[in-house]
């Protein structure tokens, strides 16, 4: 449809859709308000963690962009592990900031494990700003034959 306005010229009518304008605002509140993630609505946790379990151990593996292993702290108590640390924020002279994306602060992140581990034989290793836990897991928790006995 089109209306004629001043001068001749033609303008385009368009329906106004409240549900689509209010879907583009909830969109762009979740783009402002979000930290990233596969999603516009995804919640970001920091640090971000592969976590994976073969018969006798559990891997967790963590990115920590900008760290040193001196900031790292880790805590294990059967099946939870806590990650710590903190980040210094950068240091600027005699600049403006156009964009900070990286963020600075401490971080404190608990998570269930998918078993109890031996926290005495728990290792971690920090390389090019990613580190790797192996929890060797407890002897209850590693899987067991059992013998079946006939009569």
């Amino acid at each position: 449809m089109h209306i004629r306005v001043d001068g001749g010229s033609k303008m385009l009518a368009t329906r106004w859709e409240p549900w689509n304008e209010l879907s583009q605002l909830s969109r762009e509140m979740d783009r402002l308000f979000s930290r990233g993630g596969s999603s516009p609505t995804s919640v970001v946790t920091f640090p971000a963690l592969n976590v994976w379990e073969d018969e006798g151990t559990v891997y967790v593996e963590a990115e920590l962009p900008g760290f040193n292993s001196e900031q790292l702290e880790i805590y294990v108590d059967a099946n939870q592990l806590t990650l710590k640390g903190e980040r210094s924020a950068p240091e600027m002279e005699g600049g403006t900031w156009h964009r900070q994306e990286r963020g600075f602060g401490s971080f404190h992140r608990t998570m269930e494990l998918p078993a109890d581990v031996d926290a005495d034989q728990v290792s971690a290793e920090f390389q090019h700003g990613i580190l790797k836990i192996t929890l060797p897991k407890s002897e209850t928790a590693k899987p067991r034959r059992i013998e079946v006995r006939s009569n």
